[in-house]
């Protein structure tokens, strides 16, 4: 576990961070219908989730969520949350980025439904694949490089270069895929790399 980055989270959940952030991902709600319409069984896993925006989303839909995050913080706002609404979300306290345990914490061919919203970590995108069962998707979303004044990271290392989500996904089926400026529900502006894919 990274404790530096553990602690910086931490720091940033209690002084309510993200605390209006509550609404989903567009691309999220943009794509979900048309997946649980090819999808039985529905159990997702969401990556580096926070305080639960998408996993609640998820949750309200129907699907049993797998919530993972190094902030305990996020995760026990997210357990409130989900405890108080009875959705079937069970978090996680995990280090998403450990690079000596990349992923060894998914079990293959578990999910019906991968999410990495806006958690820049390329390198996960081979054990989400592993992660899915035949069938299932992938939805991933990342702050892109840009000269444009958006929000996100000011730190180029935590926004990807023009393409490289792309190229990651390579062992997949992309069956939609953007890179630009994308205006978020509360109105603010984001420069974003969206990848739906499915595992064929």
């Amino acid at each position: 576990m990274n404790t530096s980055s553990q602690k910086k989270w931490n720091e940033r959940y209690q002084k309510g961070a993200y605390g209006t952030r509550t609404h989903p991902s567009a691309l999220l709600t943009e794509w979900l219908p048309k997946l649980q319409n090819h999808t039985r069984q529905l159990r997702a896993v969401d990556i580096a989730s926070g305080t639960g925006r998408n996993s609640i989303y998820l949750a309200q839909h129907g699907w049993q969520v797998d919530a993972f995050d190094i902030s305990e913080v996020a995760l026990e706002l997210l357990e409130k949350k989900s405890n108080s609404k009875k959705l079937p979300i069970t978090c996680f306290h995990q280090d998403c980025g450990d690079t000596q345990n990349q992923g060894d914490y998914l079990i293959d061919d578990e999910y019906n439904l991968a999410i990495m919203i806006r958690y820049t970590n390329l390198s996960l995108i081979r054990n989400l694949y592993r992660a899915l069962k035949v069938g299932g998707h992938l939805i991933v979303e990342e702050h892109l490089v840009t000269n444009k004044e958006v929000i996100g990271p000011k730190n180029p290392k935590f926004r990807i270069p023009p393409q490289s989500l792309y190229d990651a996904a390579k062992e997949l089926k992309v069956l939609s895929y953007n890179e630009g400026l994308i205006k978020d529900p509360d109105g603010r502006t984001a420069a974003l790399a969206q990848l739906v894919a499915k595992k064929s």
